[in-house]
Formats: structure tokens, C-alpha cells, sequence
């Protein structure tokens, strides 16, 4: 396999020349990663792998596991039939969310993406405070970020619906299609380009695993019916997978999230609500709470219209998540550090004790 095709540039080369590898590894891109076992693709083929007992032992967070998207440096073993993944190479891009539960830690979806398809279904399930939520997330991963809203075939109000995104989209390429009838996936074409990787995210049954067939030229992936009442899809697709496309191209088809918790900062969210920015900064006086003071731009463009109150209700929330999500970061932080310090404390106080015994102090 040509490592270009499947997505090497300048940054991973440079990233390859400045690190000191021994002459038996090589490099490969995770295709597949489920429980530790992982399939990785390289020069001369593809191979099962697992970690190496020193990366295992070295990585602190669910983030130092190599992910789907991951160039990583690997060595054969002995017989030649698995290969060890020895080190990642830094990432150029990822796409996170919080860990589900209560853990806080940082989940890497997918990494060293170039465009993310965020698809939308245009059925019951539509739901523009999600669109708002993806963009939050991918508000400071540099990726470049086009709309699909699938399933124009069962939409009544399309126009609509393409000004409600347009509101809300930063600027963003919206597309409509609907991939069961292959109606305009063939406008989806001019993003797709040799060594460019491709992510699909959005909830279960909006299509995603759908378009990637119509994309492939065959029905690859399993794909299921969504139900009537609520138009919510099952969970299909298992796990995360990197595909290689017949004409070139890359791209990655993602599980449905049950849970997208937000892993950002506030920048990110005040990228993505720009408009809420620019309103607050009007208000008469810099700590508005834009509930009842006088002078709220934000109040005051809610009344007119000019601003959906549901917008900015989901600003609110979403603003309420990630300064809940900061304060247990430091407290993870500060108890990290607290560990940290322990355990050179007790170094210290071993080594201070081995010195008196030593020197019979």
C-alpha cells in the first residue's frame, strides 16, 4: 500500500524524521481498534497488533490508547504474523468527547481527520441543539466540517429545514440528499480526494453507514430501519472503521454516540454561538446575565425575533456543562499532582533513609 494513499503528509513525515526509532519499526495507520486488538495498515499489507507492554504501561488516560485515524510506529514479531504498536505519532487532529459516565477523562473518537460529515436525518429525529453540540466539540480541532442533512425524501418542509442549519452552521457546506434513493451523494464527490480522510459522525439511523455504501458502489456495511415512533435507528454499526475508497480517499464510519458530552472549553463554545457573543457585548452592563437587567441585547433580540430563544437556551446549557467539566478537570489536576508529589516524597524519604542507615546517623 502507497502510505500517501492512505492519508501520510508532510506533517506525520516530520513528525517520522525528528523521532529516533530503531531500524525494525515501520509505520502504519489503525484501521480498526476493538479491546486492544487492533488492525493496522503499512507499506506491506495489513496486520492484527497489540500494544506493547511499555506503551500500556506509559499511558495515563484513555487518551494515550491509539485510536481509529492513528499513525503509529510498529514492529513485526518474530513469526512475522502479529505486529507490536511500539509509539502513536503525534496527532494532527482528533475529535473527543467525555468520557460516558462519571469518569473525567478525554475520549478520542477518531484522530488525523480532515473533514468531518456531520449527517443530520430529516425525519423525527432532526434536531438542530445537536448540530449546535457537534460544532462545540470540533470548535478548536481545525477540521473542516460539512453538513449533510440525509433523508430529504421524507421531509415535507426542506426549505426550512436548510435555513434553520444555515442559522446555525458558521459558514459551514450543507448538503441535501437522501442516500436510500442515491439522490445527491454524487455532490459529496468533490471533497473526496487521495490521501483526504473522511469522518462520518451523527446519532444512529441518520444514514451515515448508508451514503458510505452508495460512496463504496456496494452494500459493505449493514445498515437497519429506524423506528416509526421516534425515528431513532439501532446501533448497527459496532465499532469504528477506516476504509479505503476504490477511486481514493479515506473514510471512517462511527457508531452512533448515545452520550456526547462535551470535551472543550469555553472558546469552543463561544465560536460556535458567535452570535450570542457579539449580542452580550452590547448588553449595558458587562456582567449581564441577560435574565432581567435593563439594557440586554441578548433579551432584547429574543423579543424581536432576531434570536431563537431555544438557541440560546442550549447556550446556556452547554455553557453550564463545560464550566461543571472544568471544575472536575482542575480536581482531577490537583489530585494527579497530589499523587505525583507523594510518590517523590516517598522516594526522597526512602532515599534519606537508606543515607542514615548507610552513615549510621
Amino acid at each position: 500500500m502507497n502510505l500517501k494513499e492512505l492519508g501520510w503528509n508532510q506533517f506525520f513525515e516530520e513528525s517520522f524524521k525528528n523521532g529516533k526509532y530503531h531500524e525494525d519499526l515501520f509505520p502504519a495507520r489503525v484501521a480498526t481498534a476493538q479491546r486492544e486488538i487492533y488492525l493496522i495498515l503499512g507499506e506491506s499489507g495489513e496486520y492484527r497488533a497489540e500494544l506493547s507492554g511499555k506503551l500500556r504501561f506509559n499511558s495515563e488516560s484513555m487518551g494515550d490508547f491509539p485510536v481509529v485515524g492513528d499513525w503509529v510506529m510498529a514492529r513485526l514479531s518474530p513469526e512475522g504474523s502479529l505486529a507490536v504498536i511500539e509509539e502513536i505519532l503525534p496527532r494532527n487532529t482528533k475529535f473527543s468527547r467525555k468520557a460516558a459516565g462519571s469518569i473525567t477523562d478525554e475520549q478520542v473518537l477518531v484522530s488525523n481527520i480532515d473533514i468531518v460529515f456531520l449527517v443530520n436525518g430529516l425525519d423525527g429525529d432532526y434536531s438542530p441543539r445537536r448540530i449546535e453540540r457537534y460544532l462545540t466539540l470540533t470548535g478548536d480541532s481545525n477540521v473542516k466540517f460539512v453538513i449533510l442533512l440525509n433523508k430529504t425524501d421524507l421531509c415535507s418542509s426542506l426549505q426550512q429545514r436548510i435555513e434553520e442549519v444555515k442559522s446555525i452552521s458558521l459558514g459551514f457546506p450543507i448538503h441535501t440528499l437522501s442516500a436510500l434513493n442515491n439522490k445527491g451523494v454524487e455532490d459529496l464527490m468533490k471533497y473526496i480526494q487521495k490521501g483526504t480522510t473522511i469522518a462520518f459522525l451523527g446519532s444512529s439511523g441518520v444514514g451515515k453507514s448508508t451514503i458510505i455504501n452508495r460512496l463504496l458502489g456496494e452494500e459493505r456495511l449493514k445498515v437497519g430501519a429506524v423506528r416509526e415512533s421516534d425515528s431513532k435507528g439501532k446501533h448497527i454499526t459496532t465499532h469504528r472503521e477506516l476504509i479505503l475508497l476504490p477511486g481514493g480517499g479515506i473514510v471512517i464510519d462511527n457508531p452512533g454516540l448515545r452520550e456526547l458530552q462535551l470535551w472543550a472549553d469555553e472558546d469552543s463554545l463561544e465560536n460556535t454561538f458567535s452570535d450570542i457573543k457579539y449580542l452580550a457585548d452590547k448588553c449595558k452592563f458587562r456582567d449581564c446575565t441577560h435574565t432581567d437587567e435593563p439594557g440586554c441585547a441578548v433579551k432584547s433580540a429574543i423579543e424581536k425575533g432576531e434570536l431563537d430563544s431555544k438557541r440560546f437556551q442550549n447556550y446556556l446549557k452547554l455553557k453550564k456543562e463545560l464550566r461543571y467539566l472544568a471544575t472536575r478537570k482542575e480536581k482531577v489536576k490537583f489530585r494527579n499532582e497530589k499523587v505525583v508529589w507523594e510518590k517523590k516524597i516517598s522516594k526522597l524519604s526512602k532515599q534519606i533513609q537508606k543515607h542514615k542507615r548507610k552513615y549510621k546517623f
